[in-house]
């Protein structure tokens, strides 16, 4: 078998629909090389990755609607724990299970802890669900149910159902303060979510509004939640889990004054497939001696607030440019080469096209030019 080497050959087919097509196949591609990769998609720019550090301050008063914790609970007793790395939480509902001491009372009916006799019941064993470990005897719970006595905290904890309405309120008027501080190493430029020119007077009174006071780092959690499209205090009763979301995406072309950042938030916990894991909660305990004998037992439930930090800045820089202007001159040419692969076949005149095009030459030889014009087709 014979090996060929190909050289280009160009023919001028004058036909005003393919030349037409032609044009607007250019125009098309030449189109989304400038809207799309450059103004779109900024392919001039060289680009880096954010760094970011938050911090979080929470500020005001809730009200307990039962006197048994105190009636008052500042910053100090509903923010568990005091800091937490990007993201914070704010308790609005517990449960409280008081004067608990390490003794011997009756396990709460379920079907691994009903008995009728102490045979029913094994010393020393606990079920996954147990609260304790079995003593081996059968005891009242009530007048007409039996249970295995445990060795555990008692009382025990009853926990079906946290109260509703929660017994915290006027946490919906709570305030966080959000300090973050942003970094773009490649271009030097170092930002944070506080204009310098804000003064200490306007933070004091400012509250976020997207609307009215954009550039406020104080945000209501009312508003963060009604922002989600949730209720605040329906999902106040079992908690639930918050992204607060910060994004950072700036032309630095431009002057810094237009970096500024988007503020985003969304429910994370919820979903539609699956309630029944909907919630947040977790338990602690407040110990009145030194020897961790008698303590006071909450359940809490409340709105963990997640802090995501995101984006990304670019600016102008002549290898990009140079490196996306070639590829999509390369496109351009690909594009003329394609459309001449699927629309030449379709012409009526196909094989004189073809006779035109393709030429074969052996080597040493007088090449004898085909009879016409070799410059054009018709």
């Amino acid at each position: 078998m014979a090996l060929e080497y190909s050289t280009p050959k160009v023919l001028v087919l004058r036909s005003n629909t393919i030349g037409a097509v032609h044009r607007i196949l250019q125009a098309l591609v030449l189109l989304y090389l400038i809207w799309y990769v450059y103004i779109n998609k900024k392919a001039y720019q060289e680009t880096d990755s954010i760094l970011s550090s938050v911090t979080t301050k929470v500020k005001g008063i809730t009200f307990m609607n039962t006197s048994d914790l105190g009636k008052i609970w500042d910053v100090a007793d509903y923010v568990i724990p005091p800091q937490e790395p990007n993201s914070f939480f704010v308790l609005t509902n517990l449960i409280v299970t008081q004067n608990q001491t390490q003794t011997t009372c009756a396990e709460i009916p379920s079907v691994d802890s009903i008995c009728s006799s102490d045979k029913d019941c094994k010393h020393g064993i606990r079920s996954s669900r147990s609260k304790g470990w079995q003593t081996g005897k059968c005891v009242d719970f009530n007048r007409t149910v039996k249970t295995c006595q445990i060795l555990a905290w008692c009382p025990l904890e009853r926990d079906d159902k946290p109260p509703n309405p929660p017994l915290l309120t006027g946490t919906e008027n709570l305030t966080v303060l959000v300090k973050n501080n942003i970094q773009f190493p490649k271009f030097n430029f170092i930002k944070r979510n506080i204009d310098p020119h804000i003064n200490s007077s306007y933070l004091n009174q400012c509250v976020f509004n997207r609307s009215t006071d954009p550039e406020c780092p104080i945000f209501r959690l009312k508003d963060i939640i009604e922002e989600a499209e949730e209720d605040f205090q329906t999902m106040a009763i079992h908690g639930g889990v918050m992204a607060f979301q910060i994004r950072w995406d700036c032309d630095l072309d431009w002057a810094d004054r237009w970096c500024v950042p988007q503020y985003e938030f969304r429910r994370m916990d919820k979903h539609r497939a699956n309630p029944v894991t909907t919630g947040y909660n977790f338990r602690y305990a407040k110990y009145h001696n030194k020897f961790h004998m008698n303590r006071t037992l909450i359940k809490g439930y409340g709105i963990r607030f997640d802090i995501i930090v995101f984006g990304q800045a670019g600016k102008f820089d002549f290898v990009p440019t140079l490196v996306n202007l070639g590829s999509g001159l390369g496109l351009f040419g690909l594009a003329t080469s394609i459309f001449g692969l699927i629309i030449t076949p379709c012409l009526t005149k196909w094989p004189h096209y073809r006779e035109r095009k393709f030429s074969y030459l052996e080597q040493d030889s007088e090449y004898e030019p085909i009879s016409g014009s070799t410059t054009g087709a018709q």
